[in-house]
């Protein structure tokens, strides 16, 4: 956004106590025992494939910088040598740090103007906090040293599948997906130089999560490898496993991952049921069959290893991966499928399968093509393999704007979401289904939780210069001034109240700010600005009056804060303020008079009804004191003494 019992064999063969393997490798085989039965009844993958090259986009000498996400930000960067480097990079979405080694390409520092394909490596269902197993366990660091490809190691998210969870669970928020593919690599491509050219490779539950990510977000990686995953989730008897391995590996309740079994988020993260949207990839995974093999040290009985919770987890993988692979062919998707007939679930046969899996990853990511401009090959998106139905694929049925479907439908809070090339299609049972597109789009899966689903589709406002989307919270709109601004709770009721942006104030141009006194909250629209306390109602200042407050220095000026929207008083206008008033007319023009002698004074004449009538400028210094002038006279403060002249 990766199942199993990995428990300590992710780590080392020789890792846990003898003891300790021996109850693992009972409690999986008692996990697993109702799937091996029911999973060897399934049809087997046939003799693998050749490797089959992705639609691998050209290296680029140069690449267009990416948007970063808002509020993503690299915290600082390790450096464990010149080119192997830690940087931690703040989440919004799980908000907290998460560190990601990297492994620079071999031509990094030598060719700055040059771009590199990127290669995810991900760990396993124990992953640790503080170092990536691949790092710790295997030769990654000595292996990608003559290699073109930066490698990208994200360091924790144990037993999170890397996937975006329902809810958070454990001390966790988990959103690894959104981490991975939305606000990562604009920091991969603007700071690291990564292109378009993208792999992913795990094991065990990142196996399972290699396969996944590639199938929910259609045309990011050309090549996808899992190395001993689970490649289903929703199988028979998966769904109880994957519970009690999250359990087993850190405490986590599977159901704030994907919901109680049942949940439709189950199945829209099952591998094996999303493998038609691998279409066009290059794919290559493996898996042994847990029996003694060259890595292992053997057990009490010939053939077993002493790695008995190796073992079960194994079986376990290679089941998944035959019938996976036997998915893939009947789809006719080629894909390279190594069946090891020994080994059991551990590194040193990961590291031996990174050895290779190398020379189809670095074909499918044009590696040895870097700093060349290649033609670029077809994209994956030009044949669709997703499926669009129900009330988003009315909605989309006979609309040539919205480009090929990039994902499955999705569940959302309630309700069902689905990208498309150019926009992203929303439903829930109490809005039905909408379209959100372009920059509107981008602010609103920001935002989404603030927001609810969508009102509306995306719309043109009346006066042509804009357009809209109303959601269930809030609004968007977007002009190309000031790009798209969210308006919601009260500052949007009182805007609506008003007429919209067909009111007097306009359309919104920026989004609520904080007072320049940090007393309260302001959204500032084309003509005017709405203004809230806490506890307090919203007010409008707006016209003429707002430019004056504005010039003076809004409500840290002589006027302090507004404490009344507009008064229509004849043909003109005022506004209350903590320390006066602004007045318009279209005979005097705008201005203020603030609270004490003069403005006494000019209320005991009547005010604006008065002899005086509208202010005409503001108050200034005289040789005899304090003057404002008026349509019929002046108030003249002299030694704290107020006079009225009249002409």
């Amino acid at each position: 956004m990766r199942p199993l019992l990995q428990r300590d064999a992710d780590r080392a063969i020789n890792g846990p106590s003898r003891a300790r393997r021996r109850k693992l490798a009972a409690s999986a085989v008692a996990v697993f025992a109702p799937i091996a039965l029911t999973a060897t009844t399934l049809p087997l993958a046939a003799a693998p494939p050749a490797p089959q090259p992705a639609q691998a986009l050209s290296m680029h000498p140069a690449a267009p910088a990416m948007t970063p996400v808002p509020g993503v930000r690299v915290e600082r960067v390790d450096k464990f040598s010149d080119r192997h480097l830690a940087m931690w990079v703040y989440s919004p979405a799980m908000d907290t740090t998460i560190q990601v080694q990297v492994l620079l390409a071999r031509d990094f520092h030598a060719q700055p103007q040059w771009t590199f394909p990127g290669l995810y490596l991900l760990d396993g269902l124990r992953a640790r906090d503080d170092q990536s197993g691949w790092t710790l366990e295997t030769d990654v660091v000595s292996f990608f040293q003559d290699k073109n490809v930066n490698v990208v190691m994200p360091v924790g998210g144990e037993s999170s599948f890397y996937t975006d969870w329902l809810e958070p669970d454990n001390g966790k928020n988990y959103k690894w997906e959104t981490f991975l593919t939305e606000e990562l690599p604009p920091i991969l491509r603007n700071d690291y130089r990564v292109n378009d050219s993208m792999g992913v490779l795990g094991l065990s539950m990142g196996g399972t999560a290699a396969m996944l990510l590639p199938a929910r977000n259609r045309g990011m990686f050309q090549f996808a490898g899992s190395l001993s995953g689970y490649l289903s989730t929703t199988s028979y008897g998966m769904q109880r496993a994957i519970k009690a391995a999250v359990f087993d590996a850190g405490g986590y309740n599977a159901d704030a991952m994907w919901g109680p079994a049942g949940n439709d988020l189950w199945e829209e993260h099952d591998p094996y049921l999303l493998a038609r949207n691998l279409k066009g990839m290059s794919l290559y995974m493996s898996a042994g069959t847990g029996a003694q093999g060259a890595h292992d040290r053997p057990g009490m009985m010939p053939g077993i290893p002493d790695n008995s919770a190796g073992m079960a987890l194994e079986v376990l993988s290679r089941l998944t991966t035959q019938n996976f692979a036997a998915q893939l062919k009947k789809l006719n998707i080629p894909a390279t499928v190594r069946f090891r007939n020994t080994g059991t679930h551990s590194w040193p046969y990961w590291q031996s399968e990174l050895h290779e899996a190398w020379p189809q990853i670095a074909t499918a990511l044009n590696v040895d093509s870097v700093g060349l401009n290649n033609p670029v090959q077809p994209s994956v998106l030009e044949e669709p393999t997703c499926e669009v139905t129900g009330a988003i694929g009315d909605l989309v049925q006979g609309r040539g704007d919205v480009g090929v479907c990039l994902t499955d439908e999705r569940t959302s809070s309630g309700g069902k979401y689905q990208e498309f090339e150019n926009a992203t299609a929303y439903w829930s049972p109490e809005t039905g289904a909408h379209l959100v597109e372009g920059e509107i789009e981008k602010l609103y899966e920001a935002n989404s939780r603030d927001l609810g689903f969508p009102t509306t589709s995306e719309a043109p406002t009346p006066d042509g210069q804009g357009a809209f989307n109303h959601f269930e919270n809030g609004s968007i709109y977007w002009t190309p001034a000031h790009g798209a601004v969210m308006v919601i709770d009260a500052f949007r009721d009182e805007w609506a109240a008003r007429g919209w942006e067909a009111g007097p104030l306009g359309l919104p141009v920026a989004a609520v700010e904080n007072s320049q006194d940090r007393q309260g909250r302001l959204q500032r629209f084309a003509n005017g600005a709405l203004f809230a306390q806490p506890r307090g109602s919203v007010l409008v200042v707006e016209g003429e009056i707002w430019r004056r407050f504005e010039e003076m220095g809004r409500e840290t000026g002589p006027l302090g804060w507004p404490v009344s929207s507009e008064h229509v008083i004849g043909e003109g206008r005022f506004s209350e303020f903590e320390n006066g008033n602004v007045y318009w007319s279209p005979g005097s023009g705008t201005w203020a008079v603030l609270a004490g002698p003069i403005m006494d004074a000019w209320a005991a004449a009547g005010f604006e009804a008065g002899p005086l009538g509208y202010p005409v400028g503001a108050q200034h210094d005289v040789p005899e004191g304090v003057r404002q002038d008026f349509q019929g006279g002046f108030v003249l403060v002299r030694d704290g003494e107020a006079e009225v002249v009249t002409s």
